[in-house]
């Protein structure tokens, strides 16, 4: 098998993964991705694709993260787990998308608008 290049993004976070057959190894930015993601939650985000395709010891994944915060950076990374693994076998894409992790979430933050200090809040009225 070759090695599987994609592309996952979430609010500004963007990862860029390589996927090749191994011992189900997840490095990112050159880490364990246990120790660049911390908590438990985070950590199930990155490997619910895996989980629910049964390919947890499977691959090896390399991952580059750039941009947002820990938690946009998990579910780029957990997009582009998908999918490669779509690329690799079709027959998985039925139970990702079921989940949800197939889509990319278009949430992004609301820009500043000008005479407002953020983007809905106004300034304080005064009447007097």
């Amino acid at each position: 098998m070759d090695v599987i290049n994609t592309l996952g993004r979430r609010k500004t976070a963007i990862a860029r993964i390589y996927l090749k057959s191994g011992n189900g190894s997840i490095t990112v930015n050159k880490r364990d991705f246990k120790e660049y993601f911390p908590t438990g939650t985070l950590q199930f985000v990155v490997e619910q694709p895996l989980q629910l395709t049964s390919n947890l010891e499977k691959y090896d994944i390399k991952a580059n993260l750039d941009g947002g915060g820990i938690n946009g950076q998990a579910e780029a990374l957990s997009l582009a787990i998908s999918r490669a693994l779509c690329e690799i076998d079709a027959e998985h894409r039925p139970v990702l998308k079921e989940k949800g992790l197939m889509r990319r979430d278009p949430r992004m933050v609301e820009r500043k608008k000008p005479g407002q200090p953020k983007a809905r809040k106004k300034f304080q009225f005064s009447k007097r």
